[in-house]
């Protein structure tokens, strides 16, 4: 099974949690959709094409910034005492909030296409991007320090893989579960680590009418286990790539 493999830097990041506002929090790697997007806008992808993502990494510190926040009510009229500023006949409201920034990232991620077809495409996109990357906030820039194309093989491990030092990872439920990756300890899996419901990709569902349409994205959302301090056990099979890099499909 082939795989694009990424190696990506981004010096100061924000992967937003969809249920954060005052404070602007961010998940401490990139989520499955939040790739999927960059793959799809360096690639010029116009339809979703279904692929499965695989990511690990880590950081050296997280940092708080200031932002401008506009703020706007549907329908509500322009007050010079409550809005900075005058949008037509309606107003808006500015003022400051803080976003959560993580500093110095190194990411390791392993794409694979459901379309074959489609794994020299992603692979040319990303050796000769047509724009500059980014990855989080469109300001968030990614330097692309490695682009490989790597067979993935699943096998018996002979000794343990041990991710490196400080890297951490996403990890499926389903590859938790059965017990081939022990996280925080010695022997059998252990439960160190937090658990995350990812968004990965969506449906437009339409809660209305025909005539009177309400579209809502639903999306399918992976649980994960993010941890760090991760193993893949000896006796026990495992997908890795050419390097024994261990690969946590979702």
């Amino acid at each position: 099974m082939k795989a694009i493999r990424l190696k990506l830097y981004q010096n100061m990041v924000n992967y937003k949690k969809p249920t954060s506002f005052q404070l602007k929090e961010t998940y401490p790697l990139p989520p499955y959709s939040t790739i999927i997007g960059m793959i799809h806008n360096l690639c010029g992808f116009e339809k979703y094409k279904e692929m499965d993502i695989s990511v690990q990494g880590k950081y050296f510190s997280k940092v708080n910034d200031l932002y401008t926040r506009y703020e706007f009510k549907n329908g509500m009229k322009y007050d010079k005492t409550r809005h900075q500023i005058k949008s037509g006949d309606y107003g808006v409201g500015r003022g400051i909030s803080t976003a959560e920034l993580l500093v110095d990232v190194d990411l390791m991620i392993h794409i694979i296409p459901k379309e074959e077809k489609l794994i020299d495409y992603i692979y040319r996109s990303f050796k000769s991007p047509r724009e500059y990357p980014s990855l989080g906030r469109r300001e968030d820039l990614a330097v692309i320090n490695e682009v490989k194309l790597v067979e993935l093989k699943e096998e018996e491990l002979e000794e343990d893989i041990i991710l490196p030092e400080n890297n951490s990872a996403y990890i499926p439920i389903s590859l938790y579960e059965n017990e081939a990756i022990n996280i925080g300890g010695t022997g059998k899996v252990n439960s160190n680590g937090t658990k995350y419901k990812i968004n990965k990709n969506y449906e437009l569902v339409n809660h209305g009418s025909k005539k009177n349409p309400k579209v809502f994205r639903k999306w399918n959302k992976i649980e994960v286990i993010y941890s760090s301090r991760i193993s893949a056990l000896e006796d026990e099979s495992i997908l890795v790539d050419e390097d024994d890099n261990i690969v946590f499909l979702a």
